[in-house]
């Protein structure tokens, strides 16, 4: 069965997690995603935790496996001017170049947009940096931390009363990534309508912004800070404003529950699964009104119900109920004790050179007639640099060793 994205070539100069996670999702679909790399100056997550092992080498790294699946790996010195001619071609045959420096890299390279259309007049250019390519603050540079700040996002973590937690993981990697794939494909359709390329010009503070839409239009429409009393909410509902809906703690070590109760038949079915204990019977707790007003005695009577269950236990005796609630899993429960991951068959095993047998998250969306695949584990650093540079470019064995030897390969 063939593959959304089959006959799609990418050009892959991206590093580290936004721009692998765009060229992850179209991998997954079927383009042929080719990483260009430079053993001199190696993408950090190829040294990246986990380690398989006890040496990092530059291609057992669990975090590398995880987002590179799928693709091909390239070495070629653009910084060598027969690198540089070898990169051009391969622009010239690639449907999109995707990047995620900072923005200016490219140019400096003699890459710009303007370079890449005489190079391939269709070419499909998608940068991910983080304030884009125009703008004041275009040439600013930024990592996780910084970007979460600027977005806004920062600010609006954590519980009322207390400092900024943040996020403690770059989700506007992740979004500013899933954005270019999308993004990507929209131009795809858009060449296939026209005949024309475009630039894709992804902010991943802007990414991050969008993640903030209900504090963004809270300050702008209703003139209100995010921190005030009561807010950031923490596990708690406040649109609507419902309770109880918070994380219990259950028997074990660091164990909890997600429960979420809409309305007050969600609450006489939680009333029924907890075997209708006397508090739950007070007057005070009768209404959505009351248990809002009484949160807290509320959260911590039903933390003495759980405290004393299994999470999974509980999850399905409240799901069997009709109460929504969910395990807080940690990623090891996803292997080991999550049925419904095992019953959608989530989890695929491949085999990987240095990491031996791997197990590999699903792919998503799921397309009923054309889904993707896991094909390939990640590749080693120039595993496929002699396939590509003959089948594509069409060098025969002596131009490559002749590149080789030169220094445009390494």
């Amino acid at each position: 069965m063939a593959l959304p994205l089959e006959g799609i070539r990418v050009c892959d100069l991206t590093w580290v997690i936004a721009g692998p996670t765009a060229t992850r999702v179209l991998a997954d679909f079927g383009a042929e995603v080719i990483r260009v790399e430079h053993e001199q100056a190696v993408d950090p997550i190829r040294l990246g935790r986990p380690i398989v092992g006890d040496h990092p080498t530059l291609n057992n790294s669990g975090f590398f496996n995880y987002f590179n699946r799928n693709k091909k790996s390239v070495l070629l010195n653009a910084r060598h001017p027969d690198g540089m001619d070898l990169l051009k071609r391969l622009i010239a045959k690639s449907d999109v170049l995707i990047e995620n420096f900072s923005a200016g890299v490219l140019e400096s390279w003699g890459l710009g947009y303007d370079e890449l259309r005489a190079i391939r007049p269709d070419i499909i250019y998608c940068s991910i940096s983080g304030f884009g390519h125009s703008g004041r603050d275009r040439e600013f540079t930024t990592w996780g931390p910084t970007a979460q700040a600027l977005s806004g996002l920062t600010l609006t973590s954590g519980l009322p009363g207390k400092p900024p937690a943040g996020w403690g993981y770059s989700y506007m990697d992740h979004t500013a990534g899933y954005n270019g794939a999308i993004a990507i494909m929209m131009a795809l359709h858009h060449r296939n309508l026209t005949g024309e390329g475009q630039h894709v010009d992804i902010s991943q503070v802007e990414a991050g912004i969008v993640l903030n839409g209900p504090a963004v239009l809270d300050g702008a429409v209703n003139g209100r800070t995010w921190r005030r009393e009561g807010m950031p909410p923490g596990n708690r509902a406040w649109e609507p404003a419902v309770a109880p809906h918070n994380t219990y703690a259950c028997a074990g070590e660091d164990r909890w529950l997600a429960i979420a109760v809409m309305n007050d038949a969600e609450w006489q079915a939680l009333v029924r699964a907890m075997e209708e204990p006397d508090w739950a019977l007070d007057p005070r707790f009768a209404t959505n009104a009351g248990r809002l007003a009484n949160q807290d005695e509320l959260d911590a009577r039903i933390e003495e119900w759980t405290s004393e269950l299994d999470d999974y236990e509980a999850m399905e005796l409240l799901q069997a109920a009709g109460v929504r609630a969910g395990v807080c899993q940690k990623p090891g429960d996803r292997f080991e004790r999550d049925p419904q991951s095992r019953a959608r068959g989530w989890w695929r095993m491949l085999m990987h050179p240095e990491l031996g047998e791997c197990e590999y998250d699903g792919v998503t969306p799921r397309l009923s007639k054309t889904p993707g695949e896991l094909r390939s584990t990640s590749p080693l650093i120039g595993e496929h640099t002699r396939e590509v540079l003959g089948e594509v470019l069409g060098l025969g064995e002596d131009e490559i060793d002749a590149a080789q030897a030169s220094g445009a390969l390494m």
